[in-house]
């Protein structure tokens, strides 16, 4: 199970790492979506993804506070929660399932370095 954690963690830094530093570079007028939002709001949002991102890779990696990975992914669980019922509320069902999936997947995190796979410090990381 922790290697299939750690592939998921893996590519949804990623794509975190990808979106979030996508709305912190890219010029405000191109961040427009299908429900309006403040442009301050989406570099916040960028911040936050960019620091779920890091979140779910590194505390295991350098073995220090690995409690702190099924919080980010909590907390990106909330981001994609949000970005699932603004792709509702613009009208588009279909791409709403983009947000749901990644939603579903960053549970999947929390919830298995929760209580399926927790990091462990020190030589039980081994196995």
């Amino acid at each position: 199970m922790s290697y299939a954690l750690w592939i998921v963690q893996g590519l949804l830094a990623l794509l975190f790492l990808f979106a979030g530093g996508m709305k912190l570079v890219l010029p405000l007028e191109e961040l427009k979506g299908p429900v309006p939002l403040p442009g301050l709001f989406m570099r916040f949002i960028g911040v936050a993804e960019v620091l779920g991102a890091l979140g779910l890779i590194l505390p295991g990696l350098l073995r220090i506070r690995p409690g702190l990975t099924p919080l980010a992914a909590a907390g990106l669980v909330i981001i994609m929660i949000g970005a699932t019922v603004l792709t509702l509320a613009g009208g588009d069902v279909a791409m709403a399932l983009i947000p749901l999936v990644v939603g579903l997947l960053s549970a999947f995190i929390a919830y298995g370095r929760w209580r399926l796979a927790p990091h462990r410090g020190g030589k039980e990381q081994a196995a």
